[in-house]
């Protein structure tokens, strides 16, 4: 017979009484209540060493999982989190091997769940980015018609002063209009830089540029103070897509 809609632990019961008068075969009291030799064998162990209720039905989950986190070790990451806030999981790990290295810290993405977990992170703010050109870039086929513009990415000099290097480069000959080293990015550093190359070379058709500050916004359709001055003297802006340097070259 099959199991009947009772507790496990009361068909148990009623198989290890049968199994102990002894009046079938193991083999066919196992037949009859529909379980293996193997169970069957599992429910009298259990029974024999704690008695009816070893005949609960037990969860089939382990007790142990090889990637389970300890609790101290829990503890040092999110005490290290709270000496250090701004830390993210990859720095934290790195810290942390670097103070206990006899410890097998977690990976940087599980130290991430865990500050998840207990409310050490905070959801990152959606930025808003300035819109790149809806129409297409154009093609530098002369001198003068398209000039790209970018900073490079800033750095600290020898002395500890900060240096934001602008340069300014033809489309067409690839001829390098400026290179110069700047104490920021603000609006009007590089709107003087820019009036000493028109002076020099003339005005460009378009200006080509990413579109981080100064030369783009999240005004209406991307323009900044910048690139409205530009379209003033009658240069077109040109802003490339995002993650999209190439796009730079016009030729």
């Amino acid at each position: 017979m099959g199991w009947k809609e009772t507790c496990v632990m009361e068909e148990g019961f009623k198989f290890i009484q049968e199994y102990q008068n002894e009046e079938d075969s193991f083999a066919e009291l196992c037949r009859r209540y529909g379980v293996s030799r193997k169970t069957g064998y599992k429910w009298v162990e259990r029974y024999e060493a704690e008695g009816i209720d070893g005949l609960r039905d037990q969860s089939r989950a382990a007790d142990y999982h090889p990637n389970e986190v300890l609790k101290e070790v829990g503890d040092e990451v999110l005490k290290m989190r709270r000496r250090h806030p701004h830390w993210g999981p990859a720095k934290l790990r790195v810290r942390l091997q670097w103070e206990a290295p006899e410890i097998i810290w977690p990976a940087a993405s599980t130290i991430g769940e865990m500050l998840k977990r207990a409310g050490l992170t905070v959801p990152r703010k959606h930025r808003r980015r300035a819109t790149p050109s809806q129409s297409p870039l154009s093609h530098a086929a002369a001198a003068n018609q398209v000039w790209s513009a970018d900073f490079k990415g800033w750095f600290r000099c020898g002395d500890g002063s900060r240096c934001d290097p602008l340069t300014m480069s033809d489309g067409y000959s690839r001829f390098l209009l400026r290179c110069q080293a700047m104490e920021g990015t603000d609006e009007r550093s590089a709107q003087g830089v820019m009036e000493a190359a028109f002076r020099e070379y003339g005005l460009p058709e378009a200006m080509r540029t990413d579109n981080g500050e100064p030369f783009g916004s999240v005004g209406l359709g991307g323009l900044s103070r910048l690139s409205v001055w530009w379209m003033k003297l009658g240069i077109r802006p040109e802003r490339i897509r995002p993650g999209k340097p190439q796009q730079e070259r016009a030729a």
